[in-house]
C-alpha cells in the first residue's frame, strides 16, 4: 500500500494522447470504482477526524492536513450506499475538485492502473438520472465505476450559476442570429450548470455527453455548411475528462480539420489544480477556465464571440 501512496504526485504528469491513470478504490462491497489521478493530492489512512456543528450527513468530518482544514466526505453515503463505519481500516483520498481540497473517504485504495480514454465508456442508459456515474470501465475482467464527483459535490453544496449583473447581456446571442455554441461534458450536472450560467447572454445551445459524441455533432453540422462549421456553430466549450475521447483529442481534433478548426475553443475543467499550460497550446485552444465560476466563463464566451472574431 506503502507504493501506492507514494506513487500518487510523481505519477500527476501524464497528459494528451488520449490517455489516463485510474486510482482504484472501494467504498462499501465488492464494487471498484476509480478517480482520474490528476484529481488526487495525496492518499493517507483515515487520519483523527473532528465532528462540526450542524455539519452535513454525507460529511465524516473535518481534518487538519498539512496545515488546512479539509472536509471529509463519506464518498459511500453520499452516492446513496451504506456508511464507512470502520475508520481504522479506511482511507482518506485528498483530491482538488472545481478551485477547492475535499478529503473523500474510501474503505481501501488498491493501486493505480493506466488505461486510454477510448476504454473509458459511458454509463448504461438504463443508469437513469439517478446515477452517480459519468463513465464505466473494465480492469481485470470486473467493471469499474467513474462516479460523477460534481454531481456529489453540487448536491452537499450547491454551485452558484447567477450571472453579475454587469455580465449577464442578452444582445450576445442576439448578434449571433441563429448560431449556436456547443458544450461538451460527460457530467450532466456540469453541462448544466455551464448552460444555466450563460442562458443570461441569449445563447442558443447543443449538448454533447462526451469528446467523440461532440465531434460527431460538430462534423453532421458541418455537412450543412458551405464553407466551415462557423456558419453554424460559433464556439465549443469543452471538458477535458471525458469517456472515449478527451478533451484534449477533442481539440486537436478540431484543430486539424481545415472546416472545423476556426471554431474558438474554450477548455472548461476541474483540473485546476494539476493543470498543464503547454498541453493546451498544443492541441491549439483558444482558452481555459477552471470550473466552475460562471462569470469567468461568460466573460470568456464573449471574449472569443466578438464579431470579427470567428469568420
Amino acid at each position: 500500500m506503502a507504493g501506492i501512496l507514494d506513487s500518487v504526485n510523481q505519477r500527476t504528469q501524464l497528459v494528451g494522447q488520449n490517455r489516463l491513470e485510474l486510482l482504484l478504490f472501494k467504498l462499501v462491497g465488492r464494487q471498484r470504482f476509480g478517480i482520474n489521478v490528476f484529481k488526487v493530492r495525496e492518499v493517507m489512512p483515515c487520519p483523527r477526524l473532528t465532528n462540526l456543528p450542524k455539519q452535513d450527513g454525507f460529511i465524516k468530518g473535518v481534518a487538519h492536513i498539512r496545515g488546512q482544514t479539509i472536509s471529509v466526505i463519506d464518498l459511500s453515503k453520499a452516492t446513496g450506499g451504506s456508511e464507512i463505519t470502520d475508520l481504522t481500516n479506511a482511507f482518506v483520498i485528498i483530491a482538488e475538485y472545481n478551485r477547492s481540497v475535499q478529503g473523500f473517504l474510501v474503505a481501501g485504495v488498491e493501486r493505480i492502473v493506466t488505461l486510454s480514454w477510448s476504454d473509458i465508456m459511458p454509463p448504461p442508459e438504463g443508469a437513469g438520472k439517478s446515477s452517480y456515474l459519468t463513465a464505466v470501465t473494465e480492469i481485470d475482467n470486473e467493471m469499474v465505476s467513474i462516479l460523477d464527483v460534481e454531481k456529489i459535490l453540487n448536491e452537499i453544496n450547491p454551485v452558484s450559476t447567477e450571472l453579475s449583473e454587469g455580465v449577464a447581456d442578452v444582445s450576445v446571442g442576439e448578434e449571433l442570429g441563429d448560431r449556436v455554441i456547443m458544450i461538451a461534458d460527460d457530467s450532466t450536472v456540469a453541462r448544466n450548470q455551464v448552460k444555466r450560467a450563460l442562458e443570461p447572454l441569449g445563447l442558443n445551445m447543443m449538448l454533447a455527453k462526451n469528446g467523440q459524441d461532440a465531434l460527431d455533432q460538430l462534423k453532421a453540422v458541418d455537412e450543412t455548411c458551405t464553407s466551415s462549421i462557423c456558419e453554424k456553430v460559433a464556439l465549443l466549450i469543452s471538458d477535458i475528462e471525458m469517456p472515449e475521447m478527451d478533451g484534449y483529442t477533442l481539440t486537436a481534433e478540431i484543430k486539424s480539420n481545415e472546416r472545423l478548426k476556426k471554431m474558438p475553443v474554450i477548455l472548461h475543467t476541474s483540473l485546476s489544480g494539476v493543470f498543464n499550460n503547454a498541453m493546451v497550446e498544443k492541441v491549439g485552444a483558444e482558452d481555459f477556465i477552471p470550473k466552475f465560476h460562471p462569470d469567468e466563463l461568460a466573460t470568456a464566451v464573449k471574449k472569443w464571440l466578438k464579431p470579427g472574431e470567428i469568420s
